[in-house]
């Protein structure tokens, strides 16, 4: 009676337990439910709330009510239709579905006092189902789940190989990758990537693999983080978010946190617009360590300040590594710089010939900071060999600039070798990617040798095809001291090749 007087929907969420949290007064062709972020009742799958509305004529529930409760993963939604005098109708009702079937199921209408189900036990029914779909996947139990999303125009079979890549980096983080989205098309959405659609189909899939997060393989504009956030409650995080949360995980030394930290930053930068849903999602976890548990709530002002103070320590600190690569320079021991794609196997063949024991992982990014031994080759000759953080695609800007620092150690060296998986599916391309960010550092001139590493597994076809692809490379095996031999014979021959001129 009091819809049909003011002439405007009425809506109430009701919990579990048959108590009104809100009301919610809309206009006479909907409702807008606001941020329910502080109405989190119970940690189920769904909300633990159901939505009751008015209809102020005989139509059903709207594609906009069945996906409000998809978004907003409600344990139900209904429309009660009133006439012109308020009396009421017919009771239209969806709830969500479990597994791939489809996002959700429209009820049988009926009359509003001819109503028999139990709304309550249909949401906790609904949670079983879910939780005995999951079943199978206590494996990731104690993660974050993810599902990975690639939208581009590169066919399906390329962007599934970048999201192995995806899933590796997240694996590294601590994320599950529980499923994944692959939209090939010409022009990407400038607003949300996707379009609603897709983005329902998206979010069907996250509620019945129980994923809290929605992971993009690439890096998402400050807008398009806000819509996305606008129209799901999961955590929304890219490419470059994960790449630097893996950065503050694994950096150690003052350096390497610093120059983490203000990538952090520089990222943040011009996602400070207050304290909006999509920063909101970021207090901890996958994405918010580092700067991120204290900075969000920061103002540009103070953001632009710490920003300056630590490039001038990371100057204070270039001056130091400077000096130290100088008197280097002076005993006249050449530098050897191992480098590569992450995870190729560059500390490990560093170990092996030293005799070291640096942190060597089967990671993405297991080091961070530049690692210099002095070793003793054969016929006396002493080098020392450097180890340096692993090169990705599409490295987010911030960390290049971040760990300029880092990478100057490369412009000291007499002979970049450059570590290859030769093993690796996707070994021409990581060759490509590591070529172009040398060559983007001008660094195009230094002598390199090619290090055909993971030689053993490898078989007789790949090998000969691995040959015959690069003809310049030696094969090699990290983990063996003895299968390292040519290597070292190839990089004397390097040192002592008139044209290997000496760094200073």
């Amino acid at each position: 009676m009091l819809s049909a007087a003011a002439g405007r929907q009425v809506g109430l969420l009701i919990d579990r337990q048959g108590r009104v949290q809100m009301v919610v007064v809309g206009t006479p062709h909907g409702i807008l439910i606001p941020d329910l972020g502080r109405l989190r009742v119970g940690a189920g799958r769904l909300r633990g709330l159901r939505l009751l509305h008015t209809h102020l004529d005989s139509s059903p529930l709207s594609e906009e009510d069945l996906t409000d409760m998809l978004f907003l993963r409600l344990d139900s939604v209904a429309a009660l239709t009133v006439d012109e005098l308020g009396a009421p109708g017919t009771l239209h009702a969806a709830h969500l579905l479990p597994g791939d079937g489809g996002a959700w199921e429209v009820l049988p209408s009926a009359r509003w006092d001819k109503v028999e189900t139990d709304f309550t036990l249909l949401a906790e029914a609904l949670e079983d189902e879910l939780s005995r779909r999951e079943g199978g996947e206590r494996s990731v139990a104690g993660q974050e789940r993810a599902v990975l999303v690639s939208v581009g125009p590169e066919p399906p079979a390329v962007q599934e190989r970048s999201l192995d890549e995806l899933a590796e980096l997240a694996r590294t983080a601590g994320l599950a990758g529980v499923s994944r989205v692959i939209q090939r098309v010409r022009h990407v959405n400038p607003k949300t990537l996707l379009g609603k659609g897709k983005l329902a189909e998206l979010e069907t899939l996250a509620l019945a693999h129980d994923a809290g997060v929605i992971l993009f393989d690439r890096e998402l504009t400050p807008a398009q983080q806000r819509n996305l956030a606008e129209v799901t409650e999961r955590k929304v995080l890219d490419r470059t978010q994960l790449i630097l949360d893996i950065f503050a995980q694994r950096a150690t030394s003052r350096s390497g946190k610093l120059q983490v930290e203000m990538a952090q930053l520089k990222y943040l930068q011009p996602r400070l617009i207050g304290q909006n849903r999509a920063l909101s999602r970021l207090a901890g976890g996958i994405g918010g360590r580092g700067p991120g548990e204290t900075k969000l709530e920061i103002d540009r002002r103070r953001l632009r300040e710490r920003i300056m103070r630590i490039k001038k320590e990371l100057e204070a600190l270039r001056k130091r590594r400077g000096h130290t690569r100088a008197r280097r320079a002076k005993s006249g021991v050449p530098v050897i710089a191992l480098v590569g794609y992450t995870n190729a196997g560059k500390s490990t063949l560093l170990n092996t010939l030293t005799r070291s024991e640096v942190l060597a992982e089967d990671k993405l990014f297991a080091t961070l900071d530049p690692t210099s031994r002095r070793i003793r080759f054969p016929e006396d000759r002493e080098v020392v060999l450097t180890d340096t953080v692993g090169f990705i695609r599409h490295l987010p800007v911030e960390l290049k600039e971040a760990f300029r620092a880092t990478l100057e150690e490369l412009e000291a060296a007499d002979v970049l070798v450059h570590v290859l998986d030769a093993g690796h599916p996707e070994a021409e391309q990581q060759l490509a990617a590591v070529d172009a960010i040398l060559d983007e550092m001008e660094l195009a001139h230094v002598p390199r040798v090619l290090a055909l590493n993971k030689w053993d597994t490898l078989d007789a076809e790949a090998r000969q095809m691995a040959v015959n692809a690069h003809p310049e490379g030696v094969p090699c095996t990290a983990k063996e001291r003895a299968a390292l031999r040519p290597l070292v014979e190839r990089i004397m021959r390097r040192l002592d090749d008139p044209a290997t001129l000496p760094m200073s």
